[in-house]
């Protein structure tokens, strides 16, 4: 065993899958913020709340500000081990591909669970994209006062499991049908949870304060090592085929 990690498999070897997104961010009040009026990124911040997920031993390397329009594709084992994250004044943000699941860890409701004891004034949502064999999404929203939902499974399939209450979470933020036509997303209550498009609810309680995708923010690249446990999951994950 190396003192940089815990994978058996090659630096270089190719994955049998990829996400498309594994984001958890951490809005503490004012709520109404928008991107443009934080700071810029705070990078000994930003990897402090790297490392202390539980997915993540250490930071290794920051590999320097990126912009969050930028993406990194998935293709390599060592790929694997490298994670976004990002601290601007009230709002802080990471992009693990530790958190995507199949459905049978659920490891961003683990680590959403954990900072909603840390910070309890804070909206904590996550918003989770894996193709690995089939599209498979796990998507949060929890408000300060406890409220919340928890959606995860495979889309336009089963299973697909909601827990929580979305209808009082989008009650509590101000989100109505008519916010949502505005946005372009579909989504209804009334049909089956497997038809509706969770990450866009998750992106909508965000509103303005959505850092990911934005041309006009920098967040710190890091190369981390992952837990034993995370690097086990990942390993189970990526490389099934």
């Amino acid at each position: 065993m190396s003192d940089s990690d815990f994978w058996t498999s090659s630096p270089d070897r190719m994955t049998h899958g990829s996400g498309v997104r594994y984001e958890l961010t951490v809005l503490h009040p004012p709520f109404t913020i928008e991107i443009e009026d934080l700071p810029p990124n705070n990078p000994a911040r930003a990897a402090e709340f790297a490392r202390s997920l539980d997915a993540i031993d250490d930071v290794v390397e920051d590999l320097g500000p990126r912009k969050q329009s930028d993406t990194i594709t998935v293709a390599t084992r060592a790929d694997l081990d490298l994670v976004w994250a990002g601290a601007w004044g009230n709002l802080v943000s990471v992009s693990d591909p530790a958190f995507a699941d199949d459905g049978n860890g659920m490891p961003l409701l683990a680590e959403a669970t954990r900072l909603r004891e840390r910070f309890p004034d804070a909206r904590i949502v996550g918003r989770v994209e894996v193709h690995c064999g089939a599209e498979h999404t796990e998507d949060l929203v929890w408000l300060p006062d406890g409220t919340m939902f928890h959606a995860c499974g495979w889309p336009g399939d089963e299973p697909f499991v909601v827990t929580g209450d979305p209808q009082a979470v989008m009650s509590a933020i101000g989100i109505t049908t008519e916010v949502l036509e505005d946005l372009d997303v579909y989504f209804d209550l009334d049909d089956e949870p497997n038809q509706n498009d969770w990450g866009a609810l998750a992106t909508a309680c965000l509103a303005g304060a959505d850092p990911w995708g934005r041309a006009d923010l920098e967040a710190s690249l890091l190369r981390v090592r992952h837990s034993e446990h995370a690097t086990s999951h990942m390993e189970s994950l990526y490389f099934n085929g």
